[in-house]
């Protein structure tokens, strides 16, 4: 049984404060920490509130997680960060490869493969994200855009570190849009990253990788997401800034 990851990205928004009052409000209606939980939930604010957070999720239920990571260590690399620093604050996951890391940034799949083996270095969960985009998808290309982001991303990824990342399936035409794909369509995406993870490797990895569904999830759609047998969780948007949508996600996927 695979156990749901719901993970919030906060993305460029909230100030410090309501950062922090955000997570305290998240943890207070959670209760207090349990590995045993059904969900594991991971909030990712932005890098510069990430101390913040992280010491106002100290002995809560919720892990603390990054939206971003770079693959060098240390440097000459104005404005990055590093997989160190992300564990110095306390982090356990790091979002990689998002689509807007991909479009707007133009992080290839050679890039986020780089950053995945990073983090899986350093001891960090990397959140890898894949999707396509409308016209893609219009086109009937769905399949093979995916098939690419799997192979690139996650080249030279053994077994045994493939069953420690996360993959999320994020159409970009559905992030941030108000659109969503149906629990049919998102369900035979995951399907379909399940069967990759099955021919690279085994039945039994396959079976172990939580595969999320991100893009315009709310408080109203979750249930019917999470209903599907191969969607693990949610990445959030900004569902995940209001504490009562959130918490309605979280238990949508721990009904799964």
């Amino acid at each position: 049984m695979r156990r749901p990851v719901v993970a919030g990205n906060w993305k460029m928004n909230l100030t410090r404060g309501a950062a922090v009052d955000l997570v305290r409000s998240l943890a207070a209606s959670l209760g207090p920490s349990d590995s045993s939980a059904s969900v594991e939930i991971v909030v990712c604010p932005p890098y510069v509130y990430l101390e913040a957070v992280g010491q106002a999720v100290q002995g809560t239920s919720l892990r603390l997680g990054a939206q971003n990571v770079s693959d060098q260590p240390s440097g000459a690399f104005t404005g990055e960060i590093s997989t160190a620093m992300l564990i110095d604050l306390g982090c356990q996951y790091v979002i990689v490869g998002h689509s807007e890391r991909r479009t707007l940034m133009g992080e290839t799949d050679e890039i986020v493969n780089r950053k995945v083996l990073a983090a899986l270095a350093a001891g960090l969960t990397p959140i890898v994200c894949v999707g396509e985009l409308l016209e893609e998808r219009q086109r009937g290309q769905t399949s093979a855009v995916i098939r690419k982001q799997f192979e690139g991303s996650l080249a030279g990824i053994s077994g045994e570190q493939m069953a420690r990342i996360v993959i999320a399936y994020e159409p970009v035409w559905a992030i941030g849009t108000g659109q969503v794909a149906t629990p049919a369509q998102a369900e035979e995406v995951h399907l379909d990253l399940r069967s990759l993870l099955r021919s690279r490797y085994n039945a039994a990895v396959a079976d172990a990788v939580r595969i999320q569904y991100g893009g315009s999830v709310k408080a109203d759609n979750a249930a019917e997401l999470m209903g599907q047998a191969d969607i693990d969780g949610a990445l959030v948007g900004g569902a995940s800034l209001k504490v009562g949508d959130f918490l309605a996600i979280v238990a949508a996927a721990g009904g799964h």
